[in-house]
C-alpha cells in the first residue's frame, strides 16, 4: 500500500514539473506497480489519485491497522538466498503461499476492484507480471492472453502470506515480486527505460543488472530516499502511511525530474 502512494507520488510529481511518463509505449507493472501501471496506462488522473492516497489519513485517524507483514519478508528472504536457484526459490515460496492462505479468493478479488480505474485492459500496451505456485515461473500478462484485468492485477498483488493465490486457468498465480528485481528485462529492446521500484533496496543489484540486460540505450532507476523509506514505516501494508508515502514520492518525482527528463 505504501508503495502504491509512493509511486504515485513520484508519477504526478514528474508530472508537475513537465515530465509526463505516461507516454510510455509500454508499461510494464509487478505487484504494486500493476495497480499504479493501469492506473497510468488507463490515462486516470493522478492529481484524484494523489489526492485520495491523501485522504487516508483523515478515514484511519492516523492510527495503524495495516496487518503484519513478517510472514511475508521471512518468504521473501528465501529468494534472497544464493544457494538456492532462482526458480527453485519461488516453487518453495508458492508452496508457503497456497499453505499460507486463509482469505477467501473472491473475497480477495472485490477487495481489489475499487482499486482499479478501469476493469478492461487499456489501449495502451500494459503487460502485468505474475509468478506461478506451482513451478516458480514468471508469466507476462497482456490484454491478448485473454485474462480479466481485475485477475491479472489481483494476482500480481498477491503477497505469499497474505493474500490467496489467483486462480487463471486452473493454475495459482502469486505476486510478481516473488521473481525478484523488478522485471526490467523484460523491456528487451525498449530504447529508454525508467524503472520506478518501492522496494529497489531487497535486490538493487540484481536491478541494474536486469536494466543492463535489456540494452536500453538510456535508462534511470528511481528508489524511496531515505525520507521515504521512513514515511513507508516498517509496515508496507498499513493504510495509514499513504499520506506520508505519497507525499514522499510528490517530492521525489519533483526532484528527479530533471534526471528524468535527461533519459526520457
Amino acid at each position: 500500500m505504501t508503495g502504491i502512494a509512493w509511486h504515485l507520488g513520484v508519477l504526478c510529481g514528474l508530472q508537475r514539473a513537465g515530465v509526463p511518463l505516461g507516454d510510455a509505449d509500454t508499461i510494464i507493472g509487478t505487484s504494486a506497480g500493476s495497480v499504479v501501471g493501469a492506473i497510468l496506462a488507463a490515462g486516470t488522473d493522478l492529481e484524484a489519485a494523489v489526492a485520495l492516497q491523501q485522504q487516508e489519513q483523515e478515514r484511519t485517524g492516523g492510527g495503524r491497522r495495516g496487518r503484519d507483514t513478517g510472514a511475508a519478508m521471512a518468504a521473501m528472504a528465501v529468494l534472497a538466498d544464493p544457494s538456492v536457484p532462482p526458480r527453485e526459490a519461488r516453487a518453495r515460496v508458492g508452496e508457503f503461499a497456497l499453505a499460507a492462505s486463509t482469505v477467501d479468493e473472491q473475497a480477495y478479488l472485490a477487495r481489489m476492484e475499487p482499486l482499479l480505474p478501469v476493469h478492461e485492459w487499456p489501449a495502451r500496451d500494459l503487460r502485468v507480471l505474475v509468478v506461478d505456485t506451482a513451478d516458480g515461473q514468471d508469466v507476462l500478462l497482456g490484454a491478448a492472453s485473454g485474462v480479466p484485468l481485475l485477475k491479472a492485477i489481483s494476482a500480481s498483488c498477491a503477497v505469499p502470506g497474505l493474500m490467496p493465490p489467483v486462480t487463471i486457468d486452473g493454475r495459482r498465480y502469486m505476486d510478481g515480486g516473488v521473481r525478484f528485481g523488478a522485471g526490467a528485462d523484460l523491456a528487451a529492446g525498449a530504447e529508454r527505460l525508467v524503472v520506478i521500484a518501492p522496494l529497489a533496496w531487497l535486490g538493487r543489484d540484481r536491478i541494474v543488472a536486469e536494466m543492463t540486460a535489456s540494452g536500453a540505450a538510456k535508462t534511470l532507476l528511481i528508489e524511496p530516499d531515505a525520507a521515504a523509506l521512513e514515511a513507508f514505516g516498517r509496515d508496507f501494508m498499513d493504510p495509514a502511511a499513504r499520506p506520508a508515502s505519497v507525499r514522499a514520492g510528490l517530492r521525489q518525482g519533483t526532484e528527479l525530474a530533471e534526471a528524468v527528463r535527461a533519459v526520457w
